[in-house]
């Protein structure tokens, strides 16, 4: 019993761990860059899909991304 939950605790924490290591990896300090926004969700015909498949994102300078959506 123990041992069990010993185990689902460090299966939790590793899975937080890898996470945080994810969210870290998007940081940017200073320039735009477009992994900041390219796994945001938008609603697609009532779904919920990442932005990047369907739009492209573009840097346009250092400060400024740009989005253009596939369709209309």
């Amino acid at each position: 019993m123990i041992e069990d939950l010993k185990q689902d605790a460090a299966t939790r924490m590793q899975k937080c761990v890898e996470a945080f290591q994810a969210d870290l990896r998007k940081l940017r300090t200073g320039r735009a860059h477009p992994s900041l926004v390219e796994n945001m969700k938008v609603d697609y015909y009532g779904s919920d899909v990442p932005l990047k498949q369907v739009a492209n994102v573009a840097v346009e300078d250092a400060r400024t991304l740009t989005i253009s959506p596939w369709e209309n």
